[in-house]
């Protein structure tokens, strides 16, 4: 197998550290520079990248035609055009609350799609 020298950013803190990742296949041999957070972060990033996700669903009978969300948690790169199309497909009932619960366990992941904001109902007028 190939040695692989690999720059990556570390950017958990705003420092962002060059970090030299010396790599063996899929296998991380060494990390270089940086501090014990950047280390995780390079091991998180290489095996399992994760972003947090921040979208809008559709609101049903509200002020305003869309509700913004955000996951509870990091989720996988990999799969957030997935969640983005399931959460096309959304649609909630007004009155919502800011952190309301709006899709538990999204995709099997057991990460939560929250409210960003509160929506009230539309006001019906006579």
């Amino acid at each position: 197998m190939a040695t692989i020298l690999e720059k990556v950013i570390c950017v958990t803190c705003p420092k962002g550290c060059t970090l030299e990742v010396t790599l063996e296949g899929d296998t991380i041999i060494k990390v270089e520079n940086g501090c014990k957070r950047g280390h995780e972060y390079v091991h998180q990033e290489l095996t399992d990248p994760r972003r947090m996700v921040a979208s809008s669903v559709q609101v049903k009978g509200g002020l305003h035609p869309l509700l913004p969300v955000y996951t509870s948690a990091p989720f996988p790169k990999a799969r957030i055009q997935e969640l983005l199309s399931a959460l096309r497909q959304v649609e909630v009932n007004t009155p919502v609350k800011m952190d309301d619960i709006v899709l538990r366990n999204a995709l099997g992941t057991g990460i939560d799609i929250h409210a960003s904001r509160d929506v009230k109902e539309e006001a019906i007028t006579s």
